[in-house]
């Protein structure tokens, strides 16, 4: 897949949408009985990247305020939706510590990973920051944890709502009806190609989390270091 060209796509798509008032809210942000959680492989910016991304939300909250943003200790990139989020889940299906071993053994090979934020991008119901990682080792190791996945006997949903191929952060969704969605679009214009910064990834989490990777809801299971 040709990154750039997946981003624009979907932000000429989504922005056109968004500007005809046709977005999407979800609806259950504000739902305190939501139960969908999920197995999660993650990336965690670097304090850095957030603090250029906060400047973007910054402008979008004054125009925006009802929306829902990110907090810094939420904005991720997912390397692997190990099991989706569903009701039907809870940790108590699973044995971590097997999950734990075999994202080990897919990470014994695995090279340093970059990742570059660039530009913004949308879909009809949220904001995203676009990610870019600067070689194929991200890929190659999604590729190993599908293979080593498939060939064992956990519980697992890798790919099944979709392929994993990207490396953005989501970081507003809609809540509310926009205030103004043509001044929505202006700012994201305006940040379509800005460089929010690079970092090397020091190291992935395997957690077990919320549709929406809330802090308080989150449960770290484990924490793999890079080379």
């Amino acid at each position: 897949m040709n990154l750039s060209e997946h981003y624009n796509q979907l932000y000429k798509t989504s922005s056109e949408a968004i500007s005809a008032g046709k977005y999407a809210i979800d609806s259950e942000l504000k739902n305190e009985s939501d139960s969908r959680f999920g197995i999660t492989l993650l990336i965690r910016p670097s304090d850095e990247v957030k603090a250029n991304m906060q400047l973007f939300l910054n402008e979008l909250k004054a125009i925006e305020p009802k929306q829902y943003y990110y907090p810094d200790s939420d904005i991720h990139i997912t390397v692997m939706s190990i099991i989706s989020c569903s009701e039907e889940f809870q940790l108590t299906q699973i044995s971590p510590n097997d999950y734990i071993q075999l994202i080990c053994k897919s990470m014994v090979d695995a090279d340093k990973i970059k990742i570059h934020f660039k530009g913004v991008t949308a879909s009809p119901s949220a904001l995203m920051i676009q990610g870019f990682p600067t070689d194929q080792t991200l890929d190659n190791l999604r590729n190993k944890l599908r293979e080593n996945f498939k060939n064992s006997e956990l519980q697992q949903t890798i790919d099944s709502r979709y392929t994993i191929s990207t490396a953005h952060s989501t970081v507003m969704r809609f809540q509310e009806p926009l205030q103004n969605p043509k001044k929505l679009i202006e700012i994201t214009d305006k940040f379509r190609d800005f460089d929010f910064g690079e970092f090397d990834v020091k190291n992935l989490e395997l957690v077990y989390n919320d549709w929406y990777q809330r802090k308080s809801t989150t449960r770290v299971l484990g924490n793999f270091g890079l080379r």
